[in-house]
């Protein structure tokens, strides 16, 4: 089994910046694909990055410029960096390994207009 823990969530201005953190407990950390998903109220869960074994990285359309995902497989650490944030990035966000078959549980973003 593996242990998600997120941090780094919190309250924002627009256009202000968070970086979220998630520690994993798994030896395998280096082969997952780890993922940054994140669900508003009342719609559903949506991919926002992942990023490979092999580092390989993609980001939904939506926040394409702004966030930037990494990983450190040294600490077993997936990061979201988000930058220029926009009342719409407001949601909860998940971190997911060997994504999406493992979860966190989740961390609030709220960006205030």
């Amino acid at each position: 089994q593996v242990q998600l823990v997120e941090s780094g969530g919190g309250l924002v201005q627009a256009g202000g910046s968070l970086r979220l953190s998630c520690a994993a407990s798994t030896t395998s950390f280096s082969l997952f694909t780890m993922a940054w998903y994140r669900q508003a109220p009342g719609k559903q869960r949506e991919l926002v990055a992942f990023i490979t074994s092999t580092f390989k990285t993609n980001y939904a359309d939506s926040v394409k410029g702004r966030f930037t995902i990494s990983r450190d497989n040294a600490k077993n650490t997936v990061s979201l960096q988000m930058n220029s944030l926009k009342p719409e990035d407001t949601a909860v966000y998940y971190c997911s390994a060997n994504a999406p078959r493992y979860w966190g549980q989740g961390t609030q973003v709220t960006v205030s207009s």
